[in-house]
């Protein structure tokens, strides 16, 4: 392509001049764009059995008007989905229509803070008018922006963040429904958006509670998925109950998670020295700093490991501790032999935030965005009893079946060293039915030095052997693994990942692999300007209520008579 294309190409896709912009790949991380409609190209062949629709989040508008945002993961969210059925495959893509949206679309520009931006919505005002409204902004009434993940509550689906808010969506169109406020129902000022689900559906997760009652608080609630029959009609959110509370290290430093751990029997939760000043963030509107600053890596401190057991709802009194690290994604956790093993990615610092401000996206995304951390997954193992007669200096661990020590130390200590796995994956996906259980696959993005995914990797955590999906000019979504109806063996199913394509010439697509051979089944391309998700999830066709997806008024008048099939 010309550099006269090529420019052509990059203004039609960010609707302003992009000639600072060299870079193709960088294309989709600001695309903007919403669709419905049947897949381009069909190659291959798509299991008859799979009938769904993966569903997916992530961030899809980083311009409003003349404004831009500092961080991709400000980006207004931008849901889509890929609708397989009877061999079709067809595509939706919509924004979120949450009030931040509806407020910053209203103004032409950005009046909501998110994570890496702070915002104003009135820039007229001048320090003494922004003193006024800094009393309400001390602990902060934090985005509605639900753009990480989608979470299943009953029967109905939501988009999460990290905030207290949630949006239910319908997801068959992707509208934006009810808008949910944790605070409602439990007392929680951020949350995780990777809850967790036992057998029966109901939803298990972790907030922040921040100086409520002179006290910072992790606080593990529990969402129902069924009501009481003499509650019938109700909300489950309206049922939440506090599972457990472990109160923070720092009443004014609460630490920074992503996620956290389950067995059957145990929960685990890392409070790592990646921790949020609140003092910081009672000022950051007033000194114009956003809430990106008041997160700092703490590299003296130690990484607490907490451990629940959900029977008695109590933490473990002994006390765990490894070295300081900064952990996004578990990826599982099980007991064995009276231990808890947990497997995470953990980092050495938290410089992976600092690679997506938008201004090292630009013409120096290579040299600018090299991980100072390679991502790594590592096994942590935990004696769920401790012998007080054990030699100070002895390890705890006596499994056969991993290199994990837990170290005794004086005064109740131990001292957890992990065991390394794989270097280079980032998020994390297993075949569900084994959380929490004993497992041997991770199925992951491949991640080196640059925090971009270039290869889907399937991980034998027995063997320590892995295959790997790549090709040229592609960067994989997180891979989804759904299982054959009815099978026997873990890998038993497909993977399932939104590929975009960096080459302007080639058609982003949804990749179908086997999951035991990792071979490519099918692929089906589309000709839209496709996103960079995070997270999502699968919903099979006998989760819906009504077996063809409704479409809204605007998608029937311009809808095509019927999906691609499949081509010869």
């Amino acid at each position: 392509m010309s550099a006269e294309g090529m420019s052509g190409y990059y203004k039609s896709c960010w609707d302003r001049d992009l000639s600072s912009f060299p870079w193709p790949r960088l294309i989709a991380f600001w695309l903007r764009c919403e669709n419905w409609k049947p897949l381009f190209l069909l190659t291959g062949r798509i299991p008859p059995w799979l009938q769904g629709t993966l569903l997916r989040n992530g961030p899809g508008m980083h311009t409003v008007g003349e404004t831009r945002y500092n961080h991709w993961f400000d980006g207004l969210a931008l849901l889509h989905s890929f609708t397989i059925r009877d061999g079709e495959v067809c595509y939706r893509s919509k924004y979120l229509r949450s009030d931040t949206y509806k407020a910053n679309i209203e103004a032409n520009r950005i009046v909501v803070s998110e994570f890496g931006t702070m915002a104003y919505p009135d820039p007229c005002k001048n320090i003494f008018s922004k003193a006024f409204s800094y009393l309400s902004h001390t602990i902060p009434d934090f985005t509605d922006n639900c753009l990480i993940n989608i979470m299943k509550c009953g029967e109905d689906f939501y988009a999460t963040t990290e905030t207290n808010y949630i949006r239910k969506i319908n997801p068959q169109t992707l509208e934006t429904l009810e808008k949910v406020d944790y605070r409602n129902y439990v007392t929680v000022n951020l949350a995780t958006a990777h809850p967790h689900y036992d057998a029966a559906g109901n939803v298990l997760n972790m907030g922040t509670s921040i100086m409520d009652k002179g006290k910072t608080r992790y606080v593990v609630f529990r969402i129902p998925a069924a009501v009481p029959e003499d509650k019938k009609g109700t909300n489950p959110l309206k049922h939440t109950e506090v599972f457990c509370s472990i109160t923070s290290r720092s009443l004014l430093s609460p630490s920074y998670y992503h996620s956290f751990g389950v067995t059957e029997n145990h929960i685990v939760f890392l409070e790592q020295p990646f921790k949020l000043d609140i003092l910081k963030m009672s000022t950051a509107y007033i000194r114009g700093a956003n809430w990106a600053s008041c997160l700092a890596f703490h590299k003296e401190d130690k990484t607490y490991i907490h451990v629940i057991d959900q029977r008695t709802r109590k933490p473990l009194p002994t006390k765990f501790y490894t070295d300081p690290m900064v952990v996004f994604h578990h990826v599982n956790a099980y007991e064995e032999d009276g231990c808890l093993l947990f497997d995470v990615i953990t980092y050495e610092d938290s410089s992976l935030y600092e690679l997506f401000y938008l201004a090292n996206l630009n013409q120096d995304f290579e040299e600018n965005c090299r991980l100072t951390s390679i991502p790594t997954l590592r096994r942590f193992a935990v004696p769920l009893s401790v012998d007080k007669n054990a030699e100070v200096g002895s390890n705890l661990i006596k499994l056969t079946s991993t290199t994990a020590k837990a170290l005794k130390e004086k005064d109740d200590q131990v001292y957890c060293q992990p065991e390394l796995l794989y270097e280079g994956l980032e998020l994390p996906r297993i075949n569900y039915a084994r959380n929490g259980k004993r497992y041997r696959y991770v199925f992951a993005a491949e991640v080196q030095w640059s925090p971009i995914p270039t290869k889907i990797l399937k991980y034998d955590v027995l063997t320590k052997s892995s295959l790997k999906w790549g090709q040229e000019h592609c960067w994989p979504a997180e891979p989804l693994f759904v299982p054959t109806l009815g099978a026997q063996d873990e890998d038993d199913g497909i993977i399932l990942s939104a590929i975009v394509s960096t080459d302007p010439q080639k058609l982003p697509f949804l990749l179908i692999l086997d999951a035991k051979s990792f071979t490519e089944l099918a692929r089906a391309s589309i000709d839209v300007e496709m996103h960079l998700d995070l997270h999502g999830l699968f919903i099979p066709d006998t989760d819906w209520d009504a077996r063809k997806p409704a479409l809204s008024q605007e998608e029937r008048d311009r809808a095509p008579d019927s999906c691609v099939a499949p081509q010869a």
